[in-house]
């Protein structure tokens, strides 16, 4: 797929069913050991289709059964953030979201205060980031000729590659709603082995070794694979652009005998439910495989071969409820995210977790989708 080109009807989001207003002060601005708590003392909501649960996130191993096959991101989170000027232009942060395969780069330049993309960038203009490293705007990304854009196709003035650069001069990105420039290492997942994220693939957060021993030795088998999260869309709540994602064969080996004995299949995270049923083919079987994803799951596509799903919180409008709907129907995501408001649970990476088992195969969905 040529990810230069536009986007395909399927990667084009439809408003999530699922309506709410986040309260005040619902924000986690700092991680859990920062506020007191283990990694995996963050609250977990557990939503079946007949109740909903409070506990924990050290207690997940108890929800889950021998033989259910838990699917995991290792992909590192990036210091993708650099500082950029701009000519005639206060300085202002640049977040780099992906390197493409001919050597450009995805950027967003923000506004000089970060509260949301910078709406005036236009291709031709150079911008001077640090490390004294030139970046021409090329075109809008992934049409070329939107005025507004949020994004942006660059041509580095470096040969040395993104990763390289980030490692040598980039920062964590940073959101208004966080209390401080938190450390790389504050936003990496115990179990991320390759650099490559621009923002951490945070459902996994909570994840402690001792837990994970702990889901292995109640026979909960972990199988990893890998998607390069690209830089999100809080303000403008985009649907996600084409990623970077490699499913193992041995990945794809354990999700199909599990499913062919009736076990779930729980991904952590959209990002690993968005990896896993690109590989997921008409017949719902997974087949290794990489490359770049556009797909967009929803109620014209639900999910496949994901049976169950950990998740943070995400914000109202954002196009990560459709995927959450597309695993679990919008009748529970609606049902769980108004018990998270009532319970006052925390949002964004820092923040509490759901997991969801809506307790049906991916096969016995209706062929339109999920029903509220």
């Amino acid at each position: 797929m040529n990810v230069l080109d536009e986007l395909s009807p399927r990667s084009r989001a439809t408003p999530p069913a699922v309506r709410f207003t986040l309260p005040p002060n619902s924000e986690a601005t700092a991680p859990a050991e920062r506020r007191g708590l283990a990694r995996d003392g963050v609250r977990l909501l557990v939503a079946r289709p007949d109740v909903v649960t409070h506990m924990r996130f050290h207690d997940l191993a108890a929800e889950l059964e021998a033989g259910d096959v838990l699917v995991v991101n290792t992909s590192a989170t990036l210091p993708a953030a650099v500082d950029a000027r701009r000519r005639g232009r206060p300085l202002s942060s640049l977040h780099v979201s992906t390197e493409l395969d001919d050597g450009s780069w995805v950027v967003e330049v923000r506004a000089p205060d970060n509260s949301g993309p910078a709406t005036d960038v236009r291709a031709g203009e150079v911008l001077e980031a640090t490390g004294g490293v030139r970046l021409r705007v090329d075109a809008s990304y992934p049409k070329a000729g939107v005025d507004g854009a949020r994004l942006w196709r660059v041509t580095p003035g470096v040969a040395t590659g993104s990763r390289r650069y980030l490692a040598d001069h980039g920062r964590p990105i940073r959101y208004g709603y966080l209390s401080a420039a938190w450390p790389l290492g504050d936003l990496q997942n115990v179990y991320a082995d390759e650099p490559g994220s621009a923002e951490m693939p945070s459902a996994g957060r909570p994840f402690t070794s001792q837990l994970l021993v702990r889901l292995m030795a109640r026979g909960v088998l972990v199988a990893p694979l890998r998607l390069h999260a690209g830089v999100s869309s809080p303000e403008k709540h985009e649907a996600p652009l084409p990623e970077r994602y490699s499913v193992p064969a041995s990945t794809a080996d354990v999700v199909n005998l599990a499913r062919s004995r009736g076990h779930r299949v729980v991904a952590v995270g959209t990002t690993v439910t968005r990896a896993l049923e690109t590989a997921a083919d008409t017949a719902n079987q997974v087949t290794a495989g990489s490359g770049w994803t556009d797909l967009v799951l929803g109620p014209d596509r639900p999910a496949r071969v994901v049976s169950g799903l950990v998740s943070g919180l995400h914000e109202p409008e954002a196009s990560h409820l459709l995927l959450l709907q597309a695993v679990a129907g919008p009748g529970l995501v609606r049902r769980a995210y108004d018990e998270a408001v009532n319970e006052r649970y925390l949002w964004h990476e820092f923040g509490d977790s759901m997991l969801f088992l809506p307790g049906v195969s991916a096969e016995t969905l209706p062929s339109g989708g999920w029903q509220p």
